[in-house]
């Protein structure tokens, strides 16, 4: 503790004195906290200089980060029915390769009446478009970023109800093969357009004037 002074005779109290010891012990404190600050400084600058290691800290959110180059955007999916020309007959060929070689192998069961399919499943638009979102679903799912439980979500979320709409016993394929002995393939016909369609049409060929007669 440092010694107390009494006031001198005039009134003024006289410098604190502190013993020689417990003045080396808070030199020695000064300097440990000098030190740690300069440590502390020399971190900071590191990490200011130091390169994100995935870009930006947002970069899981897809966000640049704050003044750093906007983030590649990911290839926007498109429907297959939506392409044309040889843009949808290379991708109606990825398709085709996904699933004869790893979806009817894996998951196509035994064709029967109430499991139909078709040899031609290329034919049928609808069929085409589930699997086509089917196909992308798994693209999306078996990538490391959906996780551990990725696939178990396509399995429960996407593969059960795509398969139940294409091999349904009254679906799309109901009237192509259903048996592997007798291979068959028929578009059935859908609805005729609607009657609201078809009166505007009737309204846009009534409006339209008579060609002149010579």
């Amino acid at each position: 503790m440092p010694e107390s002074t009494k006031p001198s005779d005039d009134g003024e109290l006289e410098p604190v004195r502190i013993p020689d010891p417990q003045l080396e012990g808070i030199e020695a404190s000064v300097r440990r906290l000098m030190e740690q600050s300069a440590q502390q400084a020399q971190q900071l600058d590191h990490l200011a200089s130091a390169p994100e290691p995935s870009g930006s800290p947002f970069a899981a959110f897809g966000m640049p980060g704050l003044g750093g180059p906007l983030a590649a955007a990911l290839p926007e999916p498109h429907p297959i029915l939506e392409l044309d020309g040889e843009e949808r007959e290379d991708e109606l060929d990825a398709l085709s390769d996904w699933v004869d070689d790893f979806f009817l192998p894996v998951y196509g069961s035994e064709v029967t009446t109430a499991a139909p399919w078709c040899l031609q499943w290329q034919e049928h638009d609808d069929v085409v478009a589930w699997l086509h979102a089917l196909w992308l679903a798994y693209e999306q799912h078996k990538d490391p970023e959906a996780g551990l439980s990725g696939l178990f979500v396509w399995h429960r979320d996407f593969l059960t109800h795509a398969v139940a709409a294409i091999r349904a016993p009254g679906g799309p394929l109901s009237a192509c093969m259903t048996s592997p002995d007798r291979p068959a393939h028929r578009l059935l016909p859908g609805p005729p357009p609607s009657v609201r369609t078809e009166t505007a049409a009737d309204r846009a060929e009534a409006a339209e004037p008579d060609e002149p007669t010579s």
